[in-house]
């Protein structure tokens, strides 16, 4: 049975605000150890939870091995060593709601500092903000699941539910989410510990994510039939692929906007979109050698829908209008524009009314007196995995950050303050979901 404790708030509130800066000091140490490689970062971090008292297992998976039903993505060209996960379980002590909490590290391989203006790897705190090697994307969160732990634990906090942490593997395809789950992890609900890339920290719950489709359009054409090094005198007889991928270049813009004005969710009414399809490179013959016709050109691009299409309707939807497209030209229709679906992602959402929602919701507001909103923009976030592959609803959130490598940005940073703010809301949400057994000593 649930005992009620009126003060636990105020008093875990207060032991976190004490230990602020031996928190600090562990995210600057532990993103130190990071400069060692993944291996030595999960090593690492199981012995912290080991010494929270916590059941540890590690679980190997390889990349590409474990995935959704409905996704899809080609293999890598070099196959990868497996890599490992880490998973810590507190068991409940009563019958309350269990919780899934998990994050990535990103301890190798590391590339792209030579225009940081801080170390990577030293933590080095400036105007608010602490700098590092994937500190926002995503040691941070890994780090908050490890603080708040030990600050429920200190407090005495006894929790009637189970909560089980997991620093997932997540990079380079490496999947560990889904080996985890695969091991059979299951919970009430899930938090991934990520901030939003929208630069409004815990003002954003990441509750909806867009589905994303890439794909490759290969259009032939004929060379002209001449043994002559230059085609250009001869350029009458050949087939222009560039000419027959305009034409389909054009049906697929014509898509674009007709799916634009069809295709409707409400999450997207802030950008005035909820769909967009668009080429992002083209590719046809030789720049050294002007005077050669090519012999096909080829298209790539991508597809973003909204969480209430189904990925199978928008390919059916893009194959009809590829065909479409080459039953309208002569050439097109005895060679037909090929299309080759590269990766695709589901979209999926949760509703602002579900319980782990409005559970956070309520902590972030009680910690940091704002209200946060849905943030609905991000595509292919790692909150589908739980939700598709396990049914377990589930909410991202994270500190105030920017700089991102893996966006292309540089000297990568959280705030310092949103990063103690986030060890509060996750403590206050384990507690407030999990409901507290007993508060040992108060």
């Amino acid at each position: 049975m649930t005992t009620d404790a009126p003060s636990s708030d105020h008093n875990l509130n207060s032991l976190i605000q004490s230990k602020r800066e031996e928190y600090v000091d562990l995210l600057r140490a532990i993103l130190s150890r990071s400069a060692e490689g993944e291996e030595a970062l999960q090593h690492e971090i199981a012995g912290h939870f080991m010494r929270l008292g916590c059941q540890v297992e590690t679980i190997s998976s390889s990349a590409n091995r474990f995935a959704l039903t409905s996704d899809f993505a080609p293999p890598g060209d070099d196959p990868e060593a497996d890599r490992v996960s880490v998973v810590a379980v507190h068991p409940g002590v009563g019958d309350g709601r269990s919780l899934f909490i998990f994050a990535h590290p990103e301890g190798e391989p590391v590339a792209d500092t030579d225009t940081w203006q801080h170390d990577p790897f030293a933590g080095t705190v400036e105007n608010g903000r602490m700098y590092g090697w994937a500190i926002a994307d995503d040691l941070s969160g890994v780090v908050a699941m490890i603080c708040a732990h030990d600050a429920i634990r200190a407090a005495g906090v006894e929790l009637s539910g189970q909560i089980t942490y997991a620093s997932t593997v997540s990079k380079r395809r490496a999947q560990g989410i889904y080996a985890v789950l695969d091991k059979g992890y299951h919970a009430d609900a899930a938090l991934y510990l990520h901030p939003a890339e929208s630069g409004q920290g815990l003002g954003d719950i990441k509750s909806q994510a867009s589905g994303i489709l890439r794909f490759r359009i290969t259009v032939r054409g004929r060379l002209p039939d001449t043994s002559e090094p230059t085609h250009t005198p001869f350029a009458h007889l050949s087939i222009n692929p560039i000419d027959k991928a305009w034409i389909v270049y054009r049906a697929i813009t014509a898509l674009d906007e007709q799916r634009a004005q069809r295709i409707h969710h409400p999450a997207y009414d802030e950008i005035g979109r909820s769909t967009n399809l668009h080429i992002t490179h083209i590719e046809a013959g030789d720049a050294n050698r002007a005077g050669r016709v090519a012999p096909s050109a080829i298209m790539t691009g991508s597809l973003a829908f909204p969480p209430n299409e189904a990925m199978a309707d928008v390919q059916r939807e893009l194959e009809a209008t590829l065909r479409q497209a080459s039953d309208s030209d002569p050439w097109l229709k005895q060679h037909p524009a090929q299309l080759d679906w590269l990766q695709g992602i589901s979209g999926v959402e949760i509703s602002e009314e579900s319980p782990i929602y409005q559970t956070v919701a309520a902590a972030i507001h009680t910690v940091t007196g704002i209200r946060p909103k849905t943030q609905s923009l991000h595509a292919a976030s790692e909150i589908r995995t739980p939700i598709l592959y396990s049914g377990i609803p589930t909410v991202g959130f994270g500190p105030l950050s920017g700089g991102n490598t893996q966006s292309g940005g540089t000297d990568e940073w959280v705030s310092v303050d949103d990063f103690m703010n986030m060890v509060e809301v996750v403590a206050k949400v384990i507690v407030d979901w999990c409901g507290q057994f007993s508060v040992a000593g108060r």
